[in-house]
């Protein structure tokens, strides 16, 4: 099955409470532990060092974070592998950033 889902329009957008104050999100996909959103983060986001069980892919698609001393912007990508402690976070101006978990 192929859903359509326009990733810039208004539409499905959610908060993001396990994050910063006026984080939002859009579930792509989440299905059998693997899991697709988009995450749009405010001006001022900030999020603390963390892992996850599964492995985890950033691809920046607007603005920039700065993590670990190095600024993430438009067109960057990172990967987190499973218990791989990463961040922390900082977006100053705000970002749109494509995240995907999967179960390895």
């Amino acid at each position: 099955m192929i859903n359509k889902v326009n990733l810039y329009d208004d539409h499905n957008w959610e908060d993001a409470n396990e994050y910063s104050d006026g984080t939002k999100r859009k579930v792509l996909r989440d299905e059998n532990g693997a899991r697709t959103v988009l995450l749009k983060l405010p001006e001022g986001f900030k999020m603390a060092p963390h892992s996850r069980v599964t492995t985890e892919q950033h691809f920046i698609l607007e603005g920039e974070y700065r993590s670990n001393n190095k600024t993430f912007s438009s067109g960057s990508y990172q990967v987190f592998y499973p218990q791989e402690e990463h961040g922390p976070f900082e977006s100053e101006a705000g970002a749109l950033i494509l995240v995907i978990w999967d179960p390895c």
